[in-house]
């Protein structure tokens, strides 16, 4: 299944869903556009998330520092080991891509797929509405990710003024 977030830099594609490993992974190939940033920094409180590079180079934080990962590197992230990810070249990026345990995390990338589509992100740049918008897409998944910068109670108190005004991204 393909999930285009092109407004946000990414398309995704699930190679194996949570059906098709009985919920221990989440398994999937995204192509990251030259220049696009990633997400804030967050944790996966539960799962463990790898990226293995499978052409160009994804400048990933881990561990208070910025490191280039390049074609054939893995790179695991530990639970609850703050991270993101970033493709400052002029090429795509392409990185396999693992959650686990699969927990809910599908559902997260369909929901961005619907916030990348809403028209919330105007010109790949995000303003307060579209701000809103991902914190509520975030903190609907609170057991899959969580905000580190911005801190999570931000991303709460938002997430529930976009679920006030009637912003749903599940």
């Amino acid at each position: 299944m393909k999930l285009d977030c092109t407004e946000l830099g990414m398309v995704m594609t699930i190679v194996k869903s949570s059906k098709d490993t009985d919920g221990k992974s989440l398994e999937m190939e995204w192509t990251l556009s030259p220049k696009s940033e990633g997400t804030p920094i967050h944790i996966h409180p539960a799962a463990i998330e790898t990226y293995e590079i499978l052409s160009g180079e994804l400048e990933v934080f881990i561990k208070d520092k910025w490191i280039k990962a390049k074609v054939g590197e893995k790179i695991t992230i530990e639970k609850g080991e703050p991270h993101t990810f970033k493709n400052t070249s002029d090429e795509f990026v392409r990185v396999y891509n693992t959650h686990q345990p699969a927990m809910e995390f599908e559902n997260f990338f369909k929901g961005l797929q619907k916030f990348a589509k809403s028209g919330l992100v105007k010109n790949g740049k995000m303003n307060f509405k579209s701000i809103v918008g991902i914190s509520t897409l975030w903190t609907n998944y609170s057991k899959e990710i969580v905000s580190v910068k911005p801190p999570s109670f931000v991303m709460r108190v938002l997430g529930a003024y976009g679920r006030l005004i009637g912003m749903n991204f599940k």
